[in-house]
């Protein structure tokens, strides 16, 4: 409950908002309604007005209060009003001052598996955001944006139909594949041809044609630029360095993606870019066992920021991404709004992703894993290391997302960043991002699906994974039906999950099955029967727990 003097206290902003509500309950209410639950959230007075230095105050308040509230309750569950009621009934009350009273109600931002929250029956023509004191009125790019980001599946996944695996630039691919070779030295993977191993990261899927193409994913990652514009049409890359906006605008080094003398796709703009972001960065003398560390927590955090930047963009908006360095510091600005709230963002913990896939591309060679725990992560080490604040914000306006690096003209502090380096037994950490080992002991075990042991070439084990698919082999097709425990085959994958189970004891459903090739549902379905067989157990909680191997002979 919010005090009286604080709502008296202030003019109306980009979270107040105050009505008379003379001449009963005001239709105008559910235009601040949507626009608080489609932005930060807000709170609407009823029973106030301005006075003469723009604060509000109660003049007259509301002829009956109780009436008020009961009308807003069989309102806000009336979808011919508002299409979703967000409110908790704590949040809604009665406030007194010498007798007058007015009603108070706090809107929370909506989940965005709920936006847009609109008036009326036509997301089209009532979907409202909050922009400064007024409630601005969506245009259906906006609506689209929204309705985007409400889907609980990520989009990047779908593969585009109407583009063919010749979009993406295989030197492209080929340097991906270097970069994973070098991080996931004995997985699995890397003896794939790249047809297959495009399916395993999910770059290609199939598609209703029964043939593989490009995911949204993958053709931002590897496509050419004037084919990724034949998906996303706004799709822009710029990088500046040392802007002169003085007279025409000059920049010490700048890199587009429509230039046409390079790829234009994420992945080379992500290659291009960094080494130039942290070319000025000083490098203190540290070393761990012998062997000097010049991978610094600064440079692992700008490897974030720029990760951050490109896997939350919304590529179907406006005026694409911005990433700038110059002395003050560096600013990355995406387009598209964040899909939690800043505060969310700012806690830890809460990851939401608007291109998911492409995130796990990057987590695959460590992009975005190792400055901290998402953006909070890069606002703590920055902190600390430049005594500077750092600037997150989105202007609703344009639908964009600003992340500002300042340093002030301050030199990194040595001394803070020492604290950040990696412990010497955490150097070879092997840990895909946001996948966090529970147990400090199995810290060299991966969830990406890396083994760390060699592998041998005739193990029939790995003779089945090594071999290029044949997309008819019944041994790769997915296994819908109940198991027969007797079919070879079974048999076989059975023994090829629980050589995984040994080496990656906290993984998930998704990790195996993407190691084997299989649906997570029959992947869940061989763990329940290895579990009844007695070959393997589940040690502690579903989410923390891990899978411990009890009889290695079940299934050889």
């Amino acid at each position: 409950m919010i005090p009286l003097t604080t709502i008296l206290s202030q003019p109306e902003s980009s979270h107040l908002e105050g009505k008379s509500a003379k001449g009963g309950f005001p239709d105008s209410f559910w235009e601040s309604y949507s626009a608080f639950a489609n932005s930060d959230g807000g709170v609407i007075v009823l029973g106030v007005e301005e006075d003469g230095n723009g604060n509000l105050c109660i003049k007259d308040g509301l002829k009956d209060a109780p009436k008020m509230k009961e009308t807003f309750w069989k309102l806000v569950n009336n979808r011919q009003k508002i299409s979703h009621n967000i409110v908790l009934e704590k949040c809604v009350y009665i406030l007194e001052s010498d007798g007058k009273q007015i009603l108070v109600v706090e809107i929370p931002r909506a989940e965005r598996t709920v936006r847009p929250v609109y008036k009326g029956n036509d997301p089209r023509n009532g979907t409202y955001k909050r922009f400064g004191t007024g409630d601005h009125l969506c245009t259906a790019e906006e609506v689209g944006a929204m309705l985007r980001d409400s889907s609980i599946s990520p989009l990047d996944a779908v593969a585009v139909e109407d583009i063919d695996l010749t979009a993406l630039n295989m030197e492209t691919v080929r340097g991906y594949r270097q970069m994973f070779k070098l991080t996931n030295p004995s997985h699995l993977w890397n003896t794939l041809d790249d047809e297959i191993f495009l399916r395993r990261i999910r770059a290609t899927g199939a598609a209703q044609d029964g043939k593989y193409h490009p995911t949204e994913a993958g053709l931002l990652m590897f496509g050419y630029e004037y084919e990724i514009t034949r998906r996303f049409p706004q799709y822009f890359l710029d990088y500046q360095e040392d802007r002169n906006v003085v007279g025409i605008a000059k920049w010490k080094d700048r890199i587009v993606s429509s230039s046409g003398d390079w790829s234009g796709n994420v992945f080379d703009f992500a290659m291009k870019i960094l080494p130039k972001l942290q070319s000025d960065l000083k490098i203190p003398f540290v070393v761990k066992g012998f062997q000097r560390i010049d991978d610094t927590p600064l440079h692992r955090l700008l490897r974030e920021a720029v990760t951050n930047c490109l896997v939350h963009a919304d590529y179907y908006g406006r005026q694409g991404i911005v990433v700038s360095k110059n002395k003050d510091g560096f600013v990355f600005a995406n387009p598209g709004g964040m899909r939690i709230s800043k505060s969310e963002a700012l806690s830890g913990g809460v990851s939401d992703p608007r291109n998911a896939t492409l995130l796990k591309m990057f987590s695959f060679i460590r992009f975005g894993e190792r400055a901290g725990s998402g953006l909070n992560g890069i606002v703590y080490v920055w902190k600390k290391v430049y005594h500077t604040n750092p600037e997150i914000f989105v202007k609703e306006e344009y639908d964009r997302t600003f992340l500002k690096l300042p340093t002030m003209g301050n030199e990194p502090d040595v001394e803070a960043m020492a604290e950040f380096y990696p412990d010497e037994e955490d150097t070879n950490e092997n840990v895909t991002a946001n996948e966090p080992v529970n147990d400090p002991v199995n810290k060299n075990v991966t969830l990406n699906g890396t083994l760390n042991d060699p592998i041998n070439e005739n193990d029939p084990i790995n003779v089945t994974l090594n071999d290029p698919i044949n997309e008819n082999d019944p041994i790769n097709v997915t296994v819908n039906d109940p198991i027969n425990e007797n079919d070879p085959i079974n048999v076989r994958v059975k023994s090829q999950l629980l050589a995984v189970l040994k080496e990656n004891p906290y993984g998930t459903y998704n990790d195996y099955a993407l190691l084997l090739d299989k649906s997570e549902s029959t992947i869940k379905r061989m763990l329940q029967q290895m579990r009844i067989d007695g070959t393997i157990t589940r040690v502690g909680a579903k989410k923390n727990g891990h899978w411990e191997v009890i009889n290695n002979q079940s299934y050889k």
